[in-house]
């Protein structure tokens, strides 16, 4: 069989992104190497270069998805609307992308207000976000960071991709940036 059909039969089954090494274990009955497996990932991604969905490499690995610029059209596959966040949720993921490890008093320091509980868990419940460590000092407060399903999410191969902030840029147009990377 060839590489190529196997690795796009596996991508339209997969439910997640695959990275290299869970490729090399899906595809280990075949004995092929890992260069083997990039340039068949290569000549997927070639094959399906004017096609309407696209091999898209993300943080998690690769996947196989929807152009952006047809988007609209397959929304409308589902009645349920796409979540809609709160501009206190965007603001408070995009703090913690842009300096983390950050903790709940250093972004309410940045924000000028109190960040809800309830934000802080939707975030961490959505797995955007995650605990990764505590910062010694009294009271030993949470250091937060994002997760490689928040860089998924978003589309983004890794934090280098975020929008580069400048001191003119306001929040709102930082976060609407990011949002747009969806």
């Amino acid at each position: 069989m060839k590489i190529k059909s196997i690795l796009e039969a596996v991508f339209m089954a997969a439910n997640e992104p695959l990275n290299l090494a869970r490729l090399e274990e899906i595809l280990a009955p075949t004995e092929c190497s890992r260069s083997e497996i990039i340039a068949g990932l290569q000549d997927l991604a070639a094959d399906y270069a004017e096609s309407a969905v696209e091999l898209k490499e993300v943080a998690g690995g690769y996947r196989f998805q929807v152009r952006t610029e047809y988007a609209p059209w397959v929304a409308r596959l589902w009645s349920e609307k796409t979540p809609q966040y709160s501009r206190a949720t965007l603001e408070t993921l995009a703090i913690i992308a842009y300096r983390q490890p950050i903790t709940r008093p250093e972004i309410e320091d940045i924000r000028g207000v109190a960040v809800s509980s309830h934000i802080i868990r939707n975030l961490l419940d959505r797995g955007w976000i995650r605990i990764n460590g505590h910062r010694e000092v009294p009271g030993r407060p949470a250091l937060f960071g994002t997760t490689k399903d928040f860089l998924d999410y978003f589309n983004l191969k890794s934090l280098d991709q975020l929008p580069v902030p400048t001191e003119a840029v306001t929040t709102e147009h930082t976060l609407s940036k990011l949002e747009n990377h969806q």
